[in-house]
């Protein structure tokens, strides 16, 4: 009896594995059978590989003010990333300038006005919104220029300046972002290639 021992547990043992390996599963509650679920495809992550030193863009205004601040290669946009709350540009020329864009957005106290701003918060989706010049200000000094295929990724942001493309900022958070130039916008972000 002694000697078929081993060869009981291997069938036993093979058996086991036969069972394991099988992908179907069959309940008891309705007798049908379910196949597992489908594996996530893998999400893309944000290039990291253009970062600049998001330090040399930082501007402490006061308590209510601080930010990375930045401007575009031309001059004509000026942006701020503001920590954990919001990312966003203003056309240096005072009018918002972007083709596209609505007439009138609801402000936050809930007034109808002109836009001014391209922005996406911690949550939420992108959008046209009314901010203040002075908060695309860095006070007291110059803002730096974001160079062309740079990324600056702070506090919860990440933006980046494309020449064929323009300016593109995304929340780190939901994911959310936007993309624009003169000449239109889009709600996604574009990471450098």
């Amino acid at each position: 009896m002694q000697r078929f021992r081993p060869a009981a547990l291997a069938a036993a043992a093979v058996l086991t594995l036969a069972a394991c390996s099988n992908p179907i599963v069959t309940t008891d509650d309705t007798g049908q059978q379910t196949a597992p679920p489908q594996a996530t495809a893998p999400s893309t992550r944000p290039s990291n590989d253009k970062l600049v030193n998001a330090f040399d863009f930082y501007t402490r205004t006061d308590d209510s003010r601080s930010g990375y601040y930045f401007t575009s290669p031309s001059g004509s946009w000026r942006c701020v990333i503001v920590p954990r709350t919001w990312a966003g540009c203003q056309s240096s020329a005072g009018s918002l300038g972007i083709q596209g864009a609505p007439q009138s957005v609801t402000d936050d106290t809930g007034q109808t006005t002109t836009p001014t701003a391209i922005l996406v918060r911690t949550e939420g989706d992108p959008q046209f919104a009314a901010v203040s010049a002075e908060q695309f200000t860095a006070a007291g000094s110059k803002a730096k220029t974001l160079p062309f295929n740079k990324i600056l990724a702070a506090a919860g942001f990440r933006c980046n300046v494309q020449q064929e493309v323009g300016i593109s900022c995304l929340s780190e958070e939901t994911g959310n972002g936007f993309t624009f130039s003169n000449t239109g916008a889009s709600w996604q972000y574009t990471d450098i290639p």
